[in-house]
C-alpha cells in the first residue's frame, strides 16, 4: 500500500549505525567519525541544575506548549549577548525539542501539497524528509565547491520563486562546514520579500567556529524579521545531543504557525530540562571558547593528516565536519566501505546527503586526538 513514509529514504544516521554494528560484530575496534555526535561531557552545572529541578513535583506536570517564558527570554537574552539582535520573547521565541524536531514540523505548518520547497543539497536529510512528508515539491539548489558551497540563488527561476513557500538554508552548514557572509544573507532575504516565502536558517552550528571567525545569525541582518525563522539547538553548543532541548526565533506570524503544530503533535520540554537549559544559556558561555580549542587541534590533526595521504579537503572556519573528496575512481558510497570494513573507521558517505554530495565523504570530529591518529595510521595501511 502506498504511504507517504514510502517516499521518504532511510535516515542515513540509522543505516550508519547498522553498518558498524555488523562490523562490531566480528569483533573489530570501530572508530566512529560518522554520525556528528560530541563526544564532550554536557558541563557539571548544567547536570546539577537538571538534578536539582528533577526533584521538584512541579516540573512532573505538563510544561507550557511554547516553553517556560524564563527560558524564551533566556534564549532572547542571549541572542542579544551573541547577535546584538533584539528578540520579543513572547511573540518570537518558541521551545523546541531539539532543532530537529522544528525543523521537521515547519513544513506541515506552511506547505500545501504542490507547494515548492527549496532546498540545499548535499544537506541535513530531515530538510527533505519533512518535505515530503507535507506533500512539497522538493527543489534542489547544489552546494558546489566552485561556489563556496552556498547555492546560487540567482540561478533560480522565477517561475519557481513563484511557487515557493520555504527555503532552507543552514551555515555553517553540515556536511560541507562550509560558511556564509552577510551578502549571501541579504540576497536571500530580498528573494523571499519579493516572492512571498519563508526562510528557514538552521544554525545548529553557529557556536563552532575557529581562528577569530564568528558565524552570523540571519536574523543580524535587515529584513530577516519580516520572513526568516532560525533554529537552533543546545545539543552541539552545549554537547546535549540527548537532552533534545533547542529553540525556534524569528518572525510572530512564522514561530506562531509552528507553535500551532506543535501544540497538536506534542506537550513541551520537560521542564526541568529548561531550567538546564537556562543554566546553560546564561552561565556557561566560557565553556564554548574551550570546546572550540579542542575541535580546532583535531581538525588541525585530521586535516594535515588526510592531505599528508594525498587526499583534497579544505580546513573549514566553523561546524566539526571534514569534508573530503573521494578519489574519482570511487563512489561516496564505496570509499565509505572500504574505510569500514578494512581500516575499521566509520565515515559518512556524501551521497546520504543528497545527489551533490556524491563524490565527497564526511567525517565528524567526534573523537579524540589519539583516536584520529589512530583512524589515520589505519587508513595510511590500507591506502591507496
Amino acid at each position: 500500500m502506498f504511504t507517504k513514509v514510502s517516499a521518504i529514504p532511510p535516515y542515513l544516521f540509522a543505516r550508519l549505525d547498522e553498518l558498524k554494528e555488523e562490523v562490531q560484530r566480528s569483533g573489530a575496534d570501530v572508530i566512529d567519525l560518522g554520525i556528528g555526535d560530541p563526544d564532550l561531557p554536557t558541563p557539571k552545572s548544567i547536570i546539577d541544575v537538571l538534578q536539582r529541578e528533577a526533584h521538584s513535583p512541579e516540573n512532573h506536570r505538563y510544561p507550557s506548549y511554547k516553553g517556560m517564558l524564563a527560558y524564551r527570554r533566556a534564549v532572547a537574552g542571549w541572542y542579544q549577548k551573541r547577535f546584538g539582535v533584539n528578540l520579543d520573547p513572547e511573540r518570537s521565541v518558541l521551545a523546541l525539542i531539539g532543532s530537529k524536531e522544528g525543523i521537521a514540523h515547519l513544513p506541515l505548518a506552511f506547505v500545501n501539497p504542490g507547494d515548492v520547497v527549496l532546498m540545499p543539497s548535499p544537506a541535513y536529510p530531515v530538510y527533505f524528509a519533512s518535505t515530503a512528508l507535507a506533500g512539497g515539491s522538493p527543489y534542489i539548489m547544489p552546494l558546489l565547491r566552485e561556489n563556496g558551497f552556498k547555492p546560487d540563488l540567482s540561478a533560480i527561476k522565477p517561475e519557481i520563486l513563484h511557487k515557493a513557500r520555504i527555503m532552507f538554508l543552514n551555515y555553517p552548514n553540515n556536511p560541507t562546514a562550509a560558511v556564509a557572509d552577510i551578502e549571501f544573507f541579504r540576497q536571500a532575504i530580498e528573494l523571499a520579500q519579493k516572492y512571498n516565502f519563508i526562510i528557514a536558517h538552521d544554525a545548529a552550528y553557529s557556536e563552532i567556529a575557529y581562528d577569530g571567525f564568528k558565524p552570523l545569525s540571519i536574523m543580524e541582518v535587515e529584513g530577516a524579521d519580516q520572513v526568516a525563522v532560525e533554529f537552533h539547538s543546545l545539543s552541539k553548543t552545549f554537547n546535549m545531543t540527548g537532552w533534545r532541548i533547542g529553540s525556534a526565533v524569528g518572525n510572530p506570524e512564522i514561530i506562531s504557525g509552528l507553535g500551532s503544530i506543535k501544540t497538536n503533535v506534542d506537550s513541551g520540554v520537560f521542564q526541568a530540562i529548561q531550567y538546564a537549559g537556562i543554566e546553560a544559556l546564561t552561565n556557561q558561555l566560557p565553556k564554548i571558547e574551550e570546546h572550540n580549542r579542542i575541535y580546532r587541534e583535531r581538525r588541525d590533526v585530521l586535516v594535515e593528516g588526510l592531505r599528508r595521504l594525498g587526499f583534497r579537503t579544505d580546513k573549514p572556519k566553523a561546524a566539526f565536519y571534514i569534508w573530503m573528496e573521494a578519489p574519482r575512481e570511487y563512489t561516496s558510497s564505496q570509499l565509505t566501505e572500504r574505510f569500514l570494513k578494512k581500516a575499521h573507521v566509520l565515515t559518512t558517505p556524501g551521497a546520504g546527503f543528497g545527489r551533490y554530495g556524491e563524490g565527497y565523504i564526511r567525517f565528524a570530529l567526534t573523537v579524540d586526538v589519539p583516536r584520529l591518529r589512530e583512524a589515520l595510521r589505519r587508513i595510511e595501511t590500507i591506502w591507496p
